[in-house]
């Protein structure tokens, strides 16, 4: 029996990368996922792979409304909601110099706001489940800047945000045996960040440096790991708490 049998679970992002990694060791683990992004086509595609332990929502996080019904939605077809993850994020890629007002407020409507909203409608079900688990996927650029924020001003401060809130509910809803951590990933392997590295093998090696330890930088699922960890009972115990996966950066 895996350790999320029979959960209900909604993990935001899920069109891609860490998040349809997210979603398959939850299903792996014998979770039910309501997987949700943006990107229509994407979602359903990723989401079908799955079979019946799966559902692909299309859902713009930053919306109120939206999230509301999603939930209503999840819990009238399930019966509950156990497990809540926002993965979602944008970046600007820009230092506070070069950013817009419209810009800052652009990844803070997406990474703050719509964690804010997330969080903020699946307190009441799990409050009547006598129970949850809300996991945020923070960065290291919440804990510190330089290669950890890769220079973006708005990034960082958004999930600097993330990490504040999480520790907020963790500390205001621990009556009702709800639970709430951040995880802080460092770099995470993808195609685009291996072009990067490819065509620019000096960046490979002051990679080395900043994240001692080999591999020096994670797969998704070194991630998902550590997000399903925290979701289950396993981690029944701990809340408030800041997992940084990141293969040794931090220890500089």
């Amino acid at each position: 029996m895996g350790s999320l049998q029979n959960k209900v679970a909604i993990v935001t992002g899920a069109a891609q990368g860490l998040g349809t990694k997210i979603v398959e060791l939850f299903i792996n683990e014998g979770a039910t996922v309501v997987g949700i992004d943006i990107q229509e086509d994407k979602i359903k595609q990723a989401m079908e792979q799955f079979g019946d332990n799966a559902r692909g929502k299309v859902l713009d996080i930053s919306n109120d409304g939206a999230w509301q019904e999603l939930i209503n939605e999840t819990v009238e077809e399930f019966g509950k909601l156990d497990i809540l993850v926002n993965n979602a994020s944008i970046m600007s890629r820009k230092g506070i110099l070069e950013l817009s007002g419209e810009e800052y407020m652009n990844v803070h409507s997406v990474n703050s706001l719509g964690t804010f909203l997330g969080i903020k409608y699946a307190i009441p079900k799990m409050q009547e489940n006598g129970s949850g688990s809300i996991v945020n996927i923070s960065s290291i650029g919440a804990l510190a800047s330089g290669a950890a924020d890769g220079g973006d001003a708005a990034y960082g401060a958004s999930k600097g945000s993330v990490t504040a809130l999480t520790r907020h509910v963790a500390h205001y809803f621990a009556k009702d045996n709800i639970r709430a951590n951040s995880v802080h990933p460092g770099g995470i392997q993808t195609d685009m960040l291996q072009e990067v590295f490819d065509a620019n093998p000096e960046l490979w090696e002051k990679n080395k440096e900043n994240s001692p330890l080999p591999n020096h930088i994670s797969d998704a699922e070194d991630i998902a790991n550590g997000v399903v960890f925290l979701a289950s009972d396993k981690a029944r115990t701990i809340t408030g708490e800041q997992l940084v996966i990141d293969n040794g950066y931090m220890t500089h």
